[in-house]
């Protein structure tokens, strides 16, 4: 396939947040995981690093399998415009948190293959954190994160990452003791995504659907009508049928329109899916994307809050 030529808007305000990276295994392989943090951060950017990538059972499905009993979160401030040897400046031990923390970092979409699309650029403050994740078996894993100020980091167990950003979910329970997923108040302007994105455009099990239009400002709400769940599913199984292909969040072409789709499910994160109009592809779920056909585009528009 040939590589896209950015002509026109770039959809990483869509799903760039959403998409996952290649993450290159981590020097030394798989070892046990020593039980301090490391002193110094030894990656070259924000986040996509850990000191050995873990030999358990279901790394390369999730970032964290299983059910771990106890969470360490290491801390490696720094700044994005001189990224890489950070050193250690603390740690925190959550206090029975690693379980929500292990189920909410275990739905977060992840691949093995590399997913491009642009970040912006803003210079600032950034902190690398490993978190080390413990089983009651006396194996356990690292998983590498950031939070930096372009939201633009990569999360990783060093065997397959995802670009989905828990910086600020990360800061939070570093400074607290207890995790707690930060979602944003708008609804449409989710990013986080669900496993899954990497094989279907809408995972199974949509119980309703966000549709949302533009904002009139960034600050502004985002007009959104809500569908239940026939509707959801009417659509999901649309968006499902078309030709995929692995996303590189760009497109060409100018926008005759924008929208955002939100699946919602009884448990875990929503599914999120950009539909730009006007766009070639015009859909794109941060992992997949796929072109806007008559159907597809008509079902959005009829669907979608008024203008």
């Amino acid at each position: 396939m040939k590589r896209l030529h950015v002509v026109g808007v770039v959809l990483a305000a869509i799903a760039v947040c959403a998409a996952a990276v290649l993450i290159s295994r981590s020097v030394g392989g798989p070892s046990s995981v020593p039980a301090s943090c490391p002193q110094r951060w030894d990656g070259e950017e924000p986040g996509g690093w850990v000191p050995a990538a873990a030999d358990i059972d279901g790394v390369e499905e999730s970032l964290v399998p299983g059910e771990p009993v106890a969470a360490m979160i290491c801390a490696y401030p720094g700044d994005n415009a001189h990224p890489g040897g950070e050193r250690l400046t603390g740690s925190r031990t959550l206090t029975g948190e690693a379980g929500a923390m292990a189920r909410d970092l275990a739905y977060l979409p992840v691949a093995t293959a590399a997913v491009g699309g642009p970040c912006t650029q803003m210079g600032g403050p950034m902190t690398n954190y490993l978190i080390r994740l413990a089983y009651s078996t006396g194996e356990a894993l690292w998983v590498g994160s950031a939070e930096e100020v372009n939201s633009c980091v990569t999360t990783t167990n060093g065997t397959v990452g995802t670009r989905s950003y828990v910086g600020k979910s990360i800061t939070a329970a570093y400074r607290t003791g207890r995790w707690k997923l930060i979602r944003p108040d708008d609804p449409c302007r989710e990013t986080i995504g669900r496993r899954g994105q990497n094989e279907w455009m809408v995972p199974d099990g949509p119980i309703s659907v966000l549709v949302c239009g533009e904002a009139t400002s960034h600050d502004s709400p985002s007009p959104r009508r809500e569908h239940g769940r026939q509707v959801a599913e009417t659509l999901a199984a649309a968006l499902n049928s078309l030709d995929t292909w692995p996303s590189e969040n760009t497109c060409r072409g100018g926008g005759d329109g924008w929208f955002r789709l939100i699946f919602t499910y009884a448990d875990g994160p929503p599914a999120g899916i950009g539909i730009l109009v006007g766009c070639t592809p015009g859909i794109n779920n941060g992992l997949l994307q796929a072109d806007l056909i008559d159907l597809v585009r008509d079902q959005v528009v009829r669907l979608a809050p008024p203008a």
